[in-house]
């Protein structure tokens, strides 16, 4: 007999599962869905923006740069995050569509970092099984 299909909905926090280390190798990068939220120094690890204009730059006109170029589709004054765009289908700009992999891996935001030990419910994950095509 099967196990249930569980569907999760990143935006209900109750579809969520306690993480356990290993689920990122079987998980269909659903957290890759969510909003990504990043900070300077994340734009400039990933080479989005250079360092001297992270320096010498109000974070507003880096910011409407970005926003003209589509590479963010918000920004929070206040807080100077600025919002990653997003793929039509809801993704990430940055996982790999096939793989459902990140593609910049090594250079990831800090919000992905540290999920799922920050974020909108710590120590839980959105996981969903990712399907194998054979």
């Amino acid at each position: 007999m099967r196990s249930p299909i569980r569907i999760v909905d990143v935006d209900r926090l109750e579809t969520w599962q306690r993480y356990r280390a290993g689920m990122c190798d079987t998980c269909a990068a659903n957290c890759c869905t969510m909003p990504l939220e990043v900070r300077l120094p994340d734009l400039v690890r990933l080479g989005v923006v250079d360092a001297f204009e992270a320096e010498h730059i109000e974070p507003k006109l880096i910011a409407k740069r970005l926003l003209k170029m589509g590479v963010i589709d918000h920004f929070n004054h206040k807080n100077a995050i600025f919002t990653m765009a997003r793929r039509a289908s809801g993704d990430c700009r940055f996982l790999d569509a096939q793989s459902r992999r990140c593609t910049v891996y090594e250079t990831r935001p800090e919000t992905c970092r540290l999920h799922p030990r920050k974020g909108p419910k710590p120590g839980f994950c959105a996981y969903g099984h990712r399907q194998h095509s054979r």
